[in-house]
């Protein structure tokens, strides 16, 4: 049976954020991801994650100037400094959160950035955060978003995914498959998690179009869930997408796998 962790950052958001843990965990949530936890002390969050007997599964790197636009360095020249910054205050507060995946995102490479030299830069950074996980035990993690979330955005597919590990050349750099980017950019989604799975280390999901939960819109949730049990894949699956209104009414899809609205 998959196991499913529910994003803060965008499920519960009827609670302040230190009481959605307890809101997750009432409903049957056993693991929990969100975006940035850099806002609250990490020991307030440790102790809302153990009141709550939740694991932490995984939350990004500072991404710059949040509210500015930015969405993370790791691909973007001259910002080399700053990246390996974020490396070292993520890896604080996964080691204190016990949280063994660290998202490093690549970046909006805008117009005028070389992107054979982001390529670069994007590689670099990526070896030299995945050595300083690898320190500590911790997987990082790179993601394919969608263009039309994001535009310009560094890193849109799971191929173009693949061909950076491959240049990172780092074992402890996987794959964050998210099923919504990838149905918006390529499709084919069995095909793409069985082509895939021995490079994902997160799984994310969200209805496709708008984001929702995973019954509404165009992908077969039941079908993938089904298969991503028959090929093997045994992390967590995260939940990032925005109830259509208040979370607990929108469980209904994962009452059979033990979560429900209480």
């Amino acid at each position: 049976m998959p196991k499913f962790a529910a994003n803060l950052s965008m499920m519960f958001q009827e609670h302040d954020f230190l009481d959605r843990f307890g809101a997750a965990a009432k409903c049957g949530f056993r693991g929990v991801e969100y975006l940035f936890p850099y806002e609250w002390p990490a020991a307030d969050i440790k102790r809302a994650l153990d009141d709550a007997g939740l694991e932490q599964v995984l939350f990004n790197m500072p991404p710059g100037d949040w509210a500015g636009g930015e969405r993370g360095m790791a691909a973007i020249p001259g910002r080399e400094a700053e990246f390996a910054e974020t490396v070292e205050k993520a890896i604080e507060y996964a080691r204190v959160l016990d949280c063994p995946r660290l998202h490093a995102m690549a970046g909006i490479v805008h117009a005028g950035i070389d992107r054979e030299e982001a390529e670069a830069v994007y590689v670099s950074n990526l070896r030299h955060a995945a050595d300083a996980a690898a320190r500590h035990g911790i997987t990082l993690l790179a993601e394919p978003i969608n263009s039309r979330d994001m535009p310009g955005y560094f890193l849109n597919t799971s191929t173009a995914g693949r061909k950076i590990m491959a240049a990172v050349s780092r074992p402890n750099l996987k794959l964050q498959f998210d099923i919504y980017h990838t149905q918006i950019m390529e499709g084919d989604l069995a095909e793409r998690l069985r082509q895939n799975l021995e490079a994902i280390g997160h799984i994310q999901i969200a209805g496709t179009p708008g984001r929702h939960e995973p019954n509404i819109g165009e992908i077969n949730y039941p079908f993938l869930f089904n298969l991503i049990d028959e090929i093997g894949y045994t992390g967590w699956i995260g939940c990032e997408y925005r109830p259509r209104a208040e979370t607990r009414a929108g469980l209904g899809w994962a009452k059979e796998y033990g979560i429900t609205a209480r």
